[in-house]
């Protein structure tokens, strides 16, 4: 309950000139082209590491993000930061995401960190594997240490699949069924960047496998993951 006070009463973030030069020049990209076929666009996969599991009070650690461009992973497109914390996370968290007390203490200062995830993110629209968590847990970060209300296009890949493979869609709920039924490999689990890339990898085979279908671009994938989600609500 005090974290969650503490998060609720904190002060509005104060950006110096630099840092609000920064945001405001994101702000006037154009908005993500959701209609580009997939050989024409350039993705990005996310995945975040944090103090625990609890929406409400828990924490941004770390972000790893991954591009995926014309349909290829790009390695080389790729972003990894750790958000410099006052006060480094338990001891059963570090042993999960295998980022140091040390490391926690000595990360990018917050704003800074956001406004470089900004930046390498530029128009693209966003994947990830359950957006939700991924999803508030930046936004979250974003309104506090850049005063901003960060609205962008997710798609979500733990629906998106399911619907791509419905008779695998009871056997196969998490990250881990999906990358083992594909044979993706995967160096580090509970990485950031590890994680985003085995998610980049699942993004490919998703794309493949709704051109078949002839959905060729973003938005058809979210509607694919909006018959899904409207398909497990009526179950």
């Amino acid at each position: 309950m005090k974290k969650l006070l503490q998060r609720w009463f904190a002060p509005r973030a104060k950006l110096d000139a630099e840092q609000a030069a920064r945001l405001a020049a994101w702000q006037k990209l154009p908005s993500p082209d959701t209609k580009l076929p997939f050989e024409q666009a350039r993705y990005v996969v996310v995945d975040v590491e944090t103090t625990g599991l609890n929406l409400m009070t828990d924490t941004l650690i770390s972000i790893g993000a991954v591009a995926v461009v014309g349909g290829r992973v790009v390695m080389a497109d790729s972003f990894s930061v750790v958000l410099q914390q006052q006060q480094s996370s338990r001891k059963e968290n570090i042993l999960i995401h295998g980022i140091s007390g040390s490391v926690q203490r000595e990360g990018v200062p917050p704003a800074d960190a956001l406004l470089d995830f900004l930046q390498f993110l530029g128009d693209s629209p966003l994947v990830a594997f359950h957006v939700a968590f991924d999803e508030t847990m930046i936004r979250r970060a974003i309104r506090q240490y850049l005063n901003y209300n960060f609205k962008h296009p997710w798609l979500d890949l733990a629906y998106v699949m399911p619907a791509l493979n419905r008779d695998l869609m009871r056997s196969h709920r998490v990250l881990d069924d999906w990358i083992g039924r594909f044979g993706i490999h995967i160096a580090a689990r509970h990485n950031a960047l590890a994680d985003a890339l085995a998610t980049a990898q699942l993004l490919q085979i998703a794309q493949s496998q709704a051109r078949r279908k002839d959905v060729t671009d973003y938005s058809g994938l979210r509607d694919q993951e909006r018959a899904q989600r409207w398909a497990s609500n009526v179950r």
